[in-house]
């Protein structure tokens, strides 16, 4: 059984992003294994993989990584969820194509969904891979996550009413915008303690193989965006989902729908079918977690 399994799902990614995460995942003592899905329109990939692995082991030191890592080219692009769920189908030794029939044994502890963006030094997977042996009923844990220059980014959250998933961006007062951000985004925790966190991160999933297979991984309705959302609160109604401060990761994080019309409507339309699915303002489970998650932070402070 393999330590840690993990995933990235690549689209036309620049390739030295993905030399960065894959030399970062692969730099460990541990025993893991890497699966690339790709969602690209050709599989070009392919071609210059034997040399892509060679760089990373000139760049950055790593030895025979070639039988660590599997590409899989998957011919369409049905979305970030989809192309991960086709890897997480992969995590028994007995896959089916249909998740209720999925049986067999489990071949990894851990699996990471992991961003091509993200990089870290070695020695972070086992500050992970330790905390989770230590601590069994947790389920998902993130890392503290920065900026390439050194700056936090707040990436834990409480669970998001409409207000801070789609009217706060258009709201023009920026006072407004920092007082919901202030709250939503557990800025009063200071980030520096091990805390339980309703969502997490999709840029650095990392879970316990076995929950992750129970939840029979990312909800496809989301193309892109909030399918995170979705499956780490789902993991919070089974385990703990945890922040963990004294393990670090660089996520160098451009934000696209920011940016792009086109990213702007792909977010508006997954947080419909997020809030069509969980509830728009009637989602009982919204006001009680997030309220037990603070309540539990204060007391413990």
């Amino acid at each position: 059984m393999y330590d840690i399994t993990a995933g990235i799902v690549v689209y036309n990614t620049k390739r030295e992003d993905l030399k960065k995460a894959v030399s970062s995942f692969l730099n460990t003592d541990l025993n893991v294994k890497l699966r690339i899905s790709d969602n690209s329109p050709t599989d070009k990939f392919l071609q210059e993989l034997e040399d892509f692995l060679k760089e990373c082991e000139k760049d950055y030191g790593l030895k025979n990584i070639k039988d660590k890592v599997e590409y899989i080219f998957n011919n369409n692009n049905g979305g970030y969820g989809w192309g991960h769920n086709k890897i997480i189908e992969k995590l028994t030794d007995n896959p089916e194509k249909s998740a209720e029939s999925r049986k067999g044994k489990m071949i990894s502890k851990y699996h990471l969904i992991l961003n091509p963006d993200i990089y870290f030094e070695k020695g972070t997977l086992e500050k992970l891979f330790d905390y989770m042996e230590n601590n069994p009923e947790t389920g998902q844990i993130m890392p503290k996550v920065i900026y390439p220059d050194g700056e936090l980014q707040y990436l834990c959250k409480l669970i998001p009413t409409p207000v801070n998933l789609v009217f706060r961006r258009f709201l023009p007062i920026k006072k407004i915008k920092e007082k919901l951000d202030y709250d939503y985004e557990m800025k009063w925790s200071g980030y520096d303690k091990i805390m339980e966190v309703p969502i997490l991160s999709g840029c650095f999933m990392f879970f316990r193989t076995e929950k992750l297979l129970q939840l029979k991984g990312f909800d496809e309705r989301y193309f892109m965006y909030l399918e995170d959302y979705d499956l780490s609160r789902r993991m919070n109604e089974i385990s703990k989902t945890v922040f963990y401060p004294y393990a670090q990761i660089v996520h160098n994080h451009a934000k696209e729908s920011y940016k792009s019309r086109k990213m702007t409507v792909i977010h508006i339309k997954s947080a419909i079918k997020y809030f069509n699915k969980w509830g728009w303002i009637f989602d009982r489970k919204r006001k009680e977690t997030n309220k037990k998650i603070k309540e539990k932070f204060f007391e413990n402070k």
